[in-house]
C-alpha cells in the first residue's frame, strides 16, 4: 500500500497527530508566541500600568493609537515581501525579517521599562523631554517592530503549508501560542508587577522574545516562498518590480474574488471593531472598579486560559463540521458578548466571582472569533503576494477599530458627565456591543456570495 493511499485511509485526527512530529508546528507554535507578546505590551496591559501611575483616560486613549503601526503594516509590507535584511540574507528572506523585528521589538521594550509613563522630564542630546512622549516614541518603535514580525510570521505559516489541512494545524498552532502570550502579558505580567514593579515586568517581557529567535532557529525558509520569488525576477526598486510588488497584490485579490472583493473587506474591517474600539479601557476599568493586579492576574490565568482555549476549540470544530463562513457567523455573535459582560460587571461590581464569569465569557467570544477570522484570511491569499495580501487583510481587519479606539477614553469620560464613572463605562460598552448586529450581516452576505458563485459555477 502506497503512503498516499494510507494516508487518506487515516481518520482525521490521526492525519492532525501525524502533522503534530513535523519541526513546522513546533515552530510555528513558538512564532505564534514571539507575534502576540509584544501586542498587550503596547495596549490594553499598558493602558493597565498607565492608570495605575495616575494618567488620564483621554491619555491613555490617545497613546492607544500607537497600535496603528499594526494597521498601516500593508504599506511596507511589499519590502518585506520582496527584498532580504541585509547582514541577514543567509538566513533566508522570511526568516532575516523575524529575525531583525524580534531585535527590535526587545530593544524598544527594554527603553519603555527604563523610560516609565509618568510626569517629569528627562534629559536626551541636552534637550528636557517629557517622560510620556519619549515612553509614547518607544512603544511606537515596539508596535512598528511587531507589525512587521507580524508581516513574516503570517507569510511564513501561509507558505510553510503543504496542504489546506496542515495550514490549518499551523494555525491552530499559531493561535495557540499567540493566545498563550496573550496570557503571560494580559494575566500573569500582572501577578508579578505587583510583586517586583512594571519595569522589570517589561524587561522580563523583554527577554521573553528570545522565544521567538529559538523559533527562527527551529523554522526553515518556505519552499514555495523561494519558488514565488525565483518568478519575480524584477529587482524591486526598478519599475516593473515596484509595480508587480505595490500593485501585483491589490490586482491578484480583484482578480480572484472579483465583485465580491469589496464585501470581503467591508466584512474583514467590521468583524473586530467591537473588540478594539473596547480595548484601551478594560484594564483601567478594572482599576477604577477597585480590582487589583493579583485578583486579575489570577482570574485571567487560571478562567481565562481555559476559557480560551475552549474558544479557539470550539472555533476549529465547527470550522471542519460546517465550513470556515458559518463558523465566522458565530463568532460574529459571540464576540460582542465580551463587551456586554463587561458591562454586566459595571454594575454588578468588583465581586471575584462576577469577575470570573466575564472573563470566561470574554476569552471564550475571543478566542472563537479570533480563530475564526484568521482562518478565513488565510484562505484569501495568494501565493507570491503573500506577505502583502495577508498584511492588506489583517490592516483592513483592524483599521476602523483602532483609528476609533484613540476616542475610547473620552468616550467613557463623556458618557459619565452626570452619572457615576462606572455608569459611563456601561454605556460604552454596550454601544459597542451593537456593533455586532451590521457585521452578522455582512457575514449572511458572504455565505450568500459564495453559493452564488458556485452555482454560477455548476
Amino acid at each position: 500500500m502506497s503512503e498516499a493511499v494510507a494516508a487518506k485511509r487515516q481518520r482525521p485526527w490521526q492525519r492532525v497527530l501525524a502533522n503534530l512530529t513535523d519541526k513546522k508546528v513546533l515552530a510555528m507554535l513558538l512564532l505564534g508566541f514571539s507575534s502576540g507578546l509584544p501586542i498587550y505590551l503596547v495596549g490594553n496591559t499598558l493602558g493597565f500600568w498607565m492608570r495605575k501611575e495616575g494618567i488620564d483616560l483621554s491619555t491613555i486613549g490617545f497613546l492607544s493609537w500607537v497600535g496603528l503601526a499594526y494597521t498601516l503594516k500593508f504599506l511596507w509590507a511589499p519590502i518585506v515581501d520582496r527584498t532580504d535584511v541585509p547582514g541577514f540574507a543567509r538566513l533566508g528572506r522570511r526568516r532575516g525579517w523575524m529575525l531583525l523585528s524580534q531585535i527590535v521589538v526587545a530593544a524598544g521594550l527594554v527603553g519603555m521599562a527604563l523610560v516609565q509613563p509618568k510626569g517629569g522630564h528627562i534629559q536626551f542630546l541636552g534637550i528636557a523631554w517629557e517622560h510620556i512622549v519619549v515612553f509614547g516614541v518607544m512603544a511606537v518603535i515596539v508596535a512598528f517592530a511587531s507589525a512587521t514580525q507580524d508581516i513574516v510570521i503570517d507569510a511564513w505559516r501561509i507558505e510553510s503549508a503543504k496542504d489546506s489541512e496542515q495550514l490549518g494545524l499551523l494555525t491552530s498552532s499559531s493561535a495557540l501560542g499567540y493566545r498563550s502570550a496573550l496570557l503571560v502579558t494580559d494575566a500573569l505580567i500582572l501577578l508579578v508587577a505587583a510583586r517586583v514593579g512594571w519595569q522589570i515586568s517589561y524587561e522580563l517581557m523583554a527577554a521573553l522574545m528570545m522565544v521567538g529567535v529559538a523559533a527562527v532557529l527551529v523554522a526553515k525558509e518556505p519552499a514555495r516562498e523561494i519558488a514565488a520569488v525565483k518568478g519575480q525576477n524584477a529587482a524591486l526598486w526598478t519599475p516593473r518590480g515596484l509595480f508587480d510588488a505595490v500593485v501585483g497584490p491589490f490586482v491578484a485579490f480583484i482578480k480572484e474574488h472579483r465583485s465580491g472583493a469589496i464585501l470581503i473587506l467591508v466584512a474583514i474591517s467590521a468583524y473586530r471593531m467591537a473588540d478594539f474600539i473596547m480595548g484601551p479601557m478594560a484594564n483601567p476599568f478594572y482599576v477604577d472598579l477597585g480590582l487589583d493586579e493579583d485578583v486579575v492576574g489570577a482570574v485571567r490565568g487560571s478562567v481565562g486560559l481555559v476559557a480560551t482555549f475552549v474558544g479557539i476549540a470550539l472555533a476549529g470544530l465547527i470550522a471542519v463540521r460546517w465550513g470556515v463562513l458559518v463558523t465566522l457567523v458565530v463568532g460574529a455573535v459571540l464576540g460582542p458578548c465580551s463587551n456586554l459582560a463587561f458591562a454586566w460587571l459595571a454594575y454588578v461590581g468588583p465581586d471575584t466571582t462576577y469577575f470570573a464569569v466575564a472573563m470566561a465569557i470574554d476569552n471564550v467570544a475571543s478566542g472563537f472569533a479570533g480563530t475564526a477570522l484568521i482562518a478565513y484570511m488565510s484562505s484569501l491569499t495568494s501565493i507570491g503576494y503573500t506577505a502583502t495580501q495577508y498584511a492588506l487583510l489583517s490592516s483592513f481587519y483592524a483599521m476602523p477599530g483602532k483609528a476609533l479606539k484613540g476616542l475610547s477614553g473620552w468616550a467613557v469620560q463623556s458618557l459619565a458627565q452626570g452619572r457615576t464613572l462606572l455608569e459611563g463605562y456601561a454605556l460604552f460598552f454596550i454601544g459597542t456591543a451593537l456593533i455586532a448586529i451590521p457585521v452578522v450581516l455582512l457575514c449572511l452576505g458572504l455565505i450568500w456570495q459564495q453559493r452564488r458563485q458556485r452555482a454560477a459555477a455548476a
